[in-house]
């Protein structure tokens, strides 16, 4: 038997976790989302997919994933908000619930996705867990020259993790450009996709060309050459936000079923 199948839109803290993905050892979200969907639901298992994968510590503002739990009848949205997002401890949010059609996918679906990375430049204390605290001076205005040089369909290879397994390493990067902000700078970037660790190390890399330490023209040579040892270190996790996920049957926060999906 088909079972319905639900997006799940949610928001979480990352700080406490080992990351989204499931692990032997260490607490990740999604054991924790799965934990309270079985309990909510009153079924002893519920197996989740995620749009994506975050690392330990970094953290999510808009995050799908979709599951089939194993109820002939459809879901009563308004109730099942109410008792999960209640259920949900205080670092998850729930956001939005709704039946999709059943090749929607949570993952392979997304036409793009956002980050943001945080960074402060002055110690404080109330933003140690969600930016990452920056010792020296950067120069703002050659952080963005170098962003621009990051816009283009092609490989990424340089800022991605030894081993990652990915099957390919191009990448559309639709956006990159730093802003700033009452405590420092934050980097914005979107892509059609994005490399296992990509974002930390684009930033880390970035980073140098702002001290001073890597030229305009060096950072060029970083994206052409494909090795990864020729960028900078990656960035702490506790700057990195998942900031936006977008499908081409949301819009407005409403889910509109995709007509090349529906069966005739």
């Amino acid at each position: 038997m088909m079972y319905q199948r639900y997006f799940l839109r949610i928001a979480y803290d990352g700080t406490e976790y080992h990351g989204w993905q499931r692990q032997p050892n260490g607490n990740t979200v999604q054991e924790e989302v799965e934990k309270w969907l079985c309990r909510v639901l009153h079924l002893p298992r519920v197996i989740t997919t995620g749009c994506g994968r975050t690392d330990a510590g970094v953290h999510a503002k808009d995050f799908y994933l979709h599951f089939n739990p194993e109820i002939e009848e459809l879901i009563p949205r308004e109730e099942f908000l109410f008792k999960l997002g209640n259920a949900m401890p205080k670092d998850i949010a729930v956001y939005d619930f709704f039946a999709v059609h059943p090749n929607a996918h949570t993952r392979f679906d997304a036409v793009e996705r956002s980050y943001e990375y945080h960074l402060h430049l002055k110690r404080n204390p109330f933003n140690r867990l969600y930016s990452t605290h920056c010792f020296y001076k950067l120069d703002f205005e050659k952080m963005n020259e170098a962003a621009k040089l990051l816009i283009f369909k092609g490989d990424f290879a340089a800022f991605s993790r030894t081993g990652g397994g990915q099957r390919t390493t191009i990448c559309d990067v639709r956006r990159a450009e730093w802003q700033e902000t009452e405590m420092g700078f934050v980097f914005h970037i979107s892509a059609d996709r994005f490399l296992r660790n990509m974002v930390r190390a684009v930033v880390g890399t970035l980073a140098e060309v702002g001290k001073g330490r890597m030229t305009l023209e060096e950072f060029k040579t970083v994206i052409d050459s494909g090795q990864r040892t020729l960028a900078g270190d990656s960035m702490r996790p506790e700057g990195l936000h998942l900031s936006k996920v977008l499908y081409p049957y949301i819009r407005d926060g409403r889910y509109e079923a995709p007509t090349d999906l529906i069966e005739e």
